[in-house]
């Protein structure tokens, strides 16, 4: 199985990285990709990334600027957007992330601004783009589109925008990936969403250290709780665990090229 979003270079994680890692591989998680979330932390990342312990996990890197982030941003580190390709190309990143549009955070003018100047970057280097869109479905495939982002495409990460706009970002040239959300109780919207998914498109996450699956809840999502998630979504398309395991796998080896 393929963790294809978790952030386990959080503060979440110092005080037991190896062992989450550890777990992981017993249950079977034997690729993690980890996307950063701001430029203070690419530097950190990349190391940890080329430890031994992170290299055996399976541990994979992307590098990008969070929308969520933007209003914290200082100077420095908006600058280091410059720098972003020079850092992708020495870390082997896999792909450009996390970076897109949050509607409840402040200055969409500067959300926008970063999210394009990274999709040229994505095209400019090949890679897949990994995107977060929360409450800003309206404005997020306008820009897309504008951007280019079709020409190396890449995953609607914890997708929240619903079945209807499902065929919208699939021709966008974008993947969907779900979350331990798919577990909690009077989740319909994500499972219908993630019904809609064609195959060849499907990925699984667990955005750890956050949206914990059931029935792992309140406490910290980690990738060793993958398994409840592909479950959940096994029986939401009428299929088995193994069988939605295989086909994620295939499918974030495919898009990050793993």
């Amino acid at each position: 199985m393929i963790d294809s979003h978790c952030h386990l270079d959080v503060a979440a994680f110092d005080v037991d990285r190896d062992a989450v890692l550890a777990r992981a591989s017993a249950a079977g998680v034997h690729t993690l990709l980890v996307p950063a979330i701001r430029p203070a932390t690419w530097d950190a990342l990349t190391t940890w990334a080329a430890t031994p312990t992170a290299t055996a996990a399976g541990v994979h890197i992307a590098l990008g600027i969070h929308p969520q982030v933007v209003p914290d941003l200082t100077p420095a580190e908006t600058a280091r957007l410059d720098d972003l390709p020079a850092a992708l190309t020495s870390a082997r990143a896999v792909a450009v992330g996390e970076c897109g549009l949050d509607g409840a955070t402040a200055d969409p003018a500067a959300q926008e601004r970063l999210l394009t100047a990274q999709v040229a970057i994505a095209r400019d280097l090949r890679l897949p783009l990994i995107i977060h869109v929360l409450r800003a479905h309206d404005r997020a495939p306008a820009l897309l589109r504008a951007a280019r982002a079709h020409e190396v495409g890449g995953v609607m990460h914890s997708y929240s925008g619903g079945a209807a706009l499902v065929p919208v970002y699939r021709d966008l040239g974008f993947a969907f990936s779900f979350t331990g959300a798919v577990t909690w109780p009077g989740s319909r919207r994500p499972l219908e969403a993630a019904r809609a998914v064609p195959d060849d498109l499907l990925l699984v996450e667990t955005d750890a250290p956050d949206q914990t699956p059931v029935p792992h809840r309140p406490g910290r999502s980690e990738p060793a709780q993958l398994p409840a998630i592909i479950a959940a979504l096994a029986t939401a398309r009428e299929t088995t665990p193994e069988t939605l395991a295989a086909l994620t796998t295939t499918n974030a080896r495919r898009l990050f090229r793993l």
